[in-house]
């Protein structure tokens, strides 16, 4: 045994096997490297294909880091595959290993496929106030695994994919109309039409509200203490609050400047005295 270790070492075997090794390294890091580098300028020119032709900014970034993940992997193992390990057993071994992960981070896999569709279907995007998830508010970021929107008054919520996609979404963005629907009740005693007509001047009144469509006021129900009428008007989405509050404060002050009535609820009391 010595006297083979020695051979190895004195006659220069172990240069026969040790050049061919350090040079399949150099040539494994050569590859990697310069793969590296190749496919990053190839995921550069495909994100600027993607901004000329104006992608959505969340799917371009989605699509350039899967881009990036697969080149990556196929670079690692054409790099390994030259040091001579058999990627097709390191192929099975990750295969494998996937799997146990997968079982492990299946809510986490949810989150992640529903992030995709998302992204691909796309029923909201940046900017739009929606109702989803069991919250409402401006979507600020659509991420692969979570979703992140803005409330009213300024706080970050973080919602699951999963959670958004497996439910009913509204996007009170997507269309470049709203229309409000306000109940405005009315005194028995009070002129009907008369009424009608002071809620019509109020709209009229109103330059956010649009023309065509033609707001709507109509009887809707006779109440138990009240006429109700339907007023509703279309404005622009973006004009939907801020017109919605002026017009209900613009009725209340024109009925009150000409005498009609908005019924409340009341409840009256009768004392009765028993003669002992």
């Amino acid at each position: 045994m010595l006297e083979k270790i020695q051979s190895f070492f004195v006659d220069g075997n172990w240069m026969d096997s040790a050049i061919p090794f350090l040079t399949n390294v150099v040539i494994a890091l050569g590859i990697y490297i310069i793969g590296k580098w190749i496919a990053g300028y190839i995921v550069k020119l495909i994100d600027k294909g993607m901004e000329l032709r104006k992608m959505d900014p969340a799917l371009r970034g989605f699509l350039s880091a899967i881009l990036k993940t697969v080149f990556t992997f196929v670079i690692m193992l054409v790099a390994v595959e030259q040091l001579g390990i058999n990627t097709t057993s390191l192929l099975a071994l990750l295969g494998a290993a996937g799997l146990a992960v997968g079982l492990a981070l299946k809510d986490s896999l949810s989150n992640f496929a529903a992030g995709v569709m998302l992204i691909l279907f796309k029923p909201f995007k940046i900017g739009n106030f929606v109702e989803a998830g069991g919250v409402a508010g401006v979507v600020e970021n659509i991420e692969v695994f979570n979703t992140i929107f803005k409330s009213g008054d300024n706080k970050e919520i973080i919602v699951p994919n999963a959670q958004i996609y497996g439910g009913t979404i509204t996007n009170y963005s997507a269309r470049p109309t709203r229309r409000i629907d306000l109940v405005i009740g009315i005194g028995y005693g009070d002129n009907m039409k008369k009424a009608r007509d002071l809620i019509l001047a109020v709209l009229a009144a109103e330059t956010r509200v649009l023309k065509d469509p033609e707001p709507v006021v109509a009887v809707s129900e006779l109440g138990d203490s009240s006429v109700n009428f339907v007023v509703r008007p279309w404005v622009a989405t973006g004009d939907y609050w801020p017109t919605r509050w002026a017009i209900t404060e613009a009725i209340k002050e024109t009925f009150d400047a000409n005498g009609v009535s908005i019924p409340f609820p009341q409840q009256d009391v009768h004392m009765h005295t028993v003669d002992k």
